[in-house]
Formats: C-alpha cells, sequence, structure tokens
C-alpha cells in the first residue's frame, strides 16, 4: 500500500502572517493523522520562515503520528534534529533565498558531510532519506551513501504537466530512477509541486512508495476542505 505524507509547513506560514496562535500546526497534524494521512512531513528551516522549533518539538512529541522532518545539512540543524527524535528525516539542500526547494542534493559535492550525517541518524535509529533529483548516477550514490530512502524531487515533471507540455522524458526518467532504486535496496518517495494529476502518473510505478505533499493539500483545502483534499489523495494512491 502506497502511503501518503501530508506536510503542513503552510498552515504555519498561515498563522505567521499575523503574528499570532491560528492556524496552529500542532491542530493540523492531529487533525490529518485522523483524517488519514500516513505521516506528517514537517520542514525546519535555518530561517523558521513556517515551522518554528516549538512547532516541531511539540509534533515530534506525539507518539501516534509518525513525523517525517526535512532538514538541510547545516550542523545546527542536524543536532536539532537529533534532539527532536523524529521517526523519519529527509535531508534537503536548503537555500536562503529561495522561494521554496529548487532541486535536488548535490550528492558529489557532498558526498562525505552527508555520509557522516546519514551515519549520525542511523545511530539513533531514525528512516533517513535524500531528496535527490531524478538520475541514476544520485541513485547510485545513495545506495554508496547507505541511506535507508531516496526522495525523488518531482518539481520539473508538475511544471511541465501543469504547464501542458510533454512530461514523458521527465516521467521515464523517473520510472527508471525508482526501478533502480528498487533494485538495489533503496525505499522510493517522491515529492515537490504534486497535484492530483501528477500524482495519479506517479501512482502507476509501483516501486514508489510513499507520496510527501503539501503546498497543493493546504492550498486546495481553502475551497473544499483539508479532509476531503487527504481524503481524494488517499483515493488516488490507493488505487
Amino acid at each position: 500500500m502506497k502511503r501518503l505524507g501530508v506536510n503542513i509547513d503552510h498552515i504555519a506560514t498561515l498563522r505567521n502572517a499575523r503574528g499570532e496562535l491560528h492556524p496552529d500546526p500542532v491542530f493540523a497534524a492531529n487533525f490529518a493523522k485522523k483524517i488519514g494521512a500516513d505521516s506528517i512531513t514537517i520542514h525546519l528551516r535555518e530561517d523558521r520562515r513556517h515551522i518554528r522549533d516549538k512547532d516541531a518539538k511539540l509534533i515530534c512529541s506525539k507518539r501516534n503520528i509518525l513525523v517525517n522532518l526535512e532538514i538541510s545539512t547545516n550542523l545546527r540543524m542536524i543536532k536539532t534534529a537529533l534532539k527532536m527524535k523524529p521517526n523519519f528525516i529527509c535531508i534537503v539542500p536548503e537555500n536562503r533565498k529561495e522561494i521554496t526547494t529548487e532541486g535536488g542534493l548535490d550528492l558529489k559535492k557532498n558526498r562525505f558531510r552527508i555520509k557522516k550525517i546519514i551515519s549520525m541518524f542511523k545511530e539513533k535509529k531514525i528512516r533517513t532519506s535524500l531528496f535527490i533529483n531524478p538520475s541514476i548516477k544520485d541513485i547510485k550514490i545513495s545506495k554508496e551513501l547507505d541511506v535507508d530512502c531516496i526522495e525523488i524531487h518531482t518539481g520539473t515533471l508538475s511544471n511541465l504537466v501543469k504547464l501542458n507540455k510533454s512530461f514523458k522524458n521527465e516521467i521515464k526518467k523517473i520510472e527508471r530512477c525508482s526501478l533502480l532504486a528498487n533494485k538495489l535496496g533503496l525505499e522510493v518517495h517522491a515529492g515537490h509541486g504534486l497535484d492530483y494529476k501528477t500524482t495519479k502518473l506517479l501512482s502507476k510505478i509501483r516501486e514508489i512508495k510513499e507520496f510527501n505533499i503539501g503546498h497543493f493539500i493546504i492550498g486546495e483545502s481553502i475551497f473544499i476542505g483539508l479532509a476531503q483534499v487527504i481524503k481524494n489523495f488517499k483515493r488516488i494512491i490507493g488505487k
């Protein structure tokens, strides 16, 4: 059964816009879990633009919720993550000036740093994934780094689909990478920019076991409600 990870970062974005307490990301995490989310994803950025330390600590402390914490390779962030003890960690690239994550990790450039970080998380028995581009080379490096999972950056595919441009080559790249990763014993996840249409396309790739979706879920929930959007995605990935 494929799993749905609901990213609630933009619940915090909305709260922070007024500098008040509502809407509460902790309540959102509990709500999403109750509706059917298999896990909750939160990205604790270095600039704390949405999720903050208090949010992350409280959400990670909920034993009934599986938490996927996204963090950069910054040493202070690594230490913070180890203290919070989430169930899962996804190591992502981070650029202070970016509006959203722009692509996968540069594994070749940061190979030794990332390998050391993975070892630290494995020591604490935290499932660790790497956010990577759909690249055969990066799949092979991920295997060498002894990570548990890889999350394929689906931003390019999502943009092509939204612009009504040909996406066949991009989805073939994702399919080839998923097949190789699975063959090498790496669990395959997908995320970034996903909506109903792209998730439906990718759900046909049986090697993809987990979808992490945030922006579209929160945006669409303005019109039809968070519960209904989560149910819609669960239906899509369950087919």
